[in-house]
């Protein structure tokens, strides 16, 4: 259950509290709060919890008096540990006119890879209250809705068939009903997130989007020329028309950007507190695309919650592109034989495209 309730995340829900006289209790969460000094001065703060919010000297001094705990804001970061609400595309790729290397996203990781290598425990503190501030962020959002997750390999081109197919399976997923997540990176996961972007546009919008982003095919030997063409496509199809969806990606994995047709990233400096956090939000199942190693260990680290029920009943799984799972990779039959008897045995399917997953998906859910 998410507990929204006592958190304060924007000025305007500060306004909306402070104006009742009291913030006791409460937690408020990197608000800029150097123009209400007033209020603070005025409001019982008692109890309340400030998480990196920028307030004046005398505010300061009297929310402490009062009680209040306070994390001041940390100066110098590429990025806000406390922050309340998940990323978005145009956040992390602002300054992309200058270059990727120019960007939040880019010097997050530049910051990530320097502290990782010394070993500061400060630096290693800041990731964790990043990381769980966000995923308290994709809690709240994700609140009541039916998501399925999507998962594949990065290597997936822009223009050829298997990623415009995963695009499909994006749009009708979301036209359905359902929240498409992916790993918020390249490949098929930008490609899920493209289809879910486009999902309340015409259909002839995705073809139209998809000869846009044949221009830069993939995120190597250029993420400038790459994010580029896919701001190219939101500009054509403006956001305010587009489907939600959620990427959830990583630091860990610097060299993969994240893609920017996710409407809302929640964006890790841990992979595996990413990946758990993926598989375990995936409440209407997980669609397995044609992937690698990567993608292997996800099908497992699925598989074991399913397997021994630890997070109740178990989730549907399907696994997309027989030939591939069965033969190249033959992850399948191993699959079917921890399945057998238990009560993940109906909730496994293998299809040969990704036409055929939304009805297996409804048949198993």
């Amino acid at each position: 259950m998410v507990n929204a309730d006592i958190e304060i995340e924007t000025l305007a829900e500060f306004d909306r509290v402070a104006a009742r006289g009291s913030l006791s209790g409460y937690r408020i969460q990197s608000v800029n709060l150097l123009e209400r000094t007033f209020a603070l001065l005025s409001a019982d703060t008692s109890a309340a919890v400030f998480l990196g919010c920028a307030m004046e000297p005398d505010a300061s001094v009297k929310v402490r008096a009062d009680g209040a705990l306070v994390f001041p804001p940390v100066p110098d970061l590429p990025f806000n540990p406390y922050r309340g609400l998940l990323y978005t595309a145009e956040e992390l790729f602002a300054g992309l006119d200058r270059g990727y290397g120019a960007t939040p996203d880019a010097e997050a990781y530049a910051w990530f890879q320097e502290t990782k290598a010394d070993g500061d425990v400060f630096s290693s503190m800041l990731r964790s209250l990043h990381d769980d501030a966000v995923s308290d962020a994709l809690d709240e959002h994700l609140a009541g809705a039916r998501v399925v997750g999507v998962m594949g390999g990065h290597a997936m081109t822009r223009g050829g068939d298997a990623y415009r197919g995963a695009a499909e399976l994006g749009r009708a997923l979301t036209r359905s009903g359902l929240t498409v997540a992916t790993g918020g990176g390249p490949g098929a996961m930008e490609a899920a997130n493209l289809g879910a972007y486009l999902a309340p546009a015409p259909d002839d919008a995705l073809p139209e989007a998809l000869k846009i982003l044949a221009e830069a095919p993939s995120f190597a030997p250029s993420v400038s020329d790459w994010a580029r063409a896919a701001f190219a496509v939101r500009e054509r199809w403006p956001a305010v028309l587009g489907g939600d969806s959620v990427g959830i990606p990583t630091w860990f994995y610097g060299h993969e950007p994240p893609n920017a047709f996710a409407e809302h990233i929640a964006k890790y400096f841990a992979n595996a507190t990413r990946e758990d956090g993926l598989l375990a939000r995936s409440n209407a199942g997980v669609v397995f695309l044609p992937g690698a190693a990567g993608t292997v260990q996800e099908i497992f680290d699925n598989v074991t919650p399913n397997y021994y029920a630890s997070r109740g009943e178990p989730t549907p799984m399907v696994l997309v592109d027989r030939a591939h799972w069965t033969e190249h990779l033959p992850v399948w039959p191993l699959l079917r034989a921890l399945a057998r008897g238990r009560a993940m045995e109906s909730r496994i399917a293998l299809v040969d495209s990704v036409d055929e997953v939304p009805a297996a998906l409804a048949t198993m859910s």
